[in-house]
């Protein structure tokens, strides 16, 4: 066997660990949870990330009200 067919059939084998995977109606719960959410639970971290786009925006509480900073909705 070449090194180039040994090449390909490595890589085959490794990315056909990277099928996807469903998943199951009982796992949703766990993926759903708040540590798998964007700041991981973690209060301070999500303050702080918050203080930053609040900032950039030019606005207080510009997250979840419609419109932006500049005033028009």
């Amino acid at each position: 066997m070449s090194y180039k067919s040994t090449f390909i059939l490595l890589s085959l084998f490794c990315l056909s660990g990277c099928s996807s995977v469903a998943v199951q109606p009982w796992q949703k719960e766990a993926l759903a949870s708040e540590a798998m959410q964007k700041d991981g639970g973690n209060k301070l971290h999500k303050q702080f990330s918050e203080h930053i786009y609040y900032s950039k925006e030019s606005s207080k509480g510009g997250g979840g009200v419609s419109g932006g900073g500049c005033g028009c909705n």
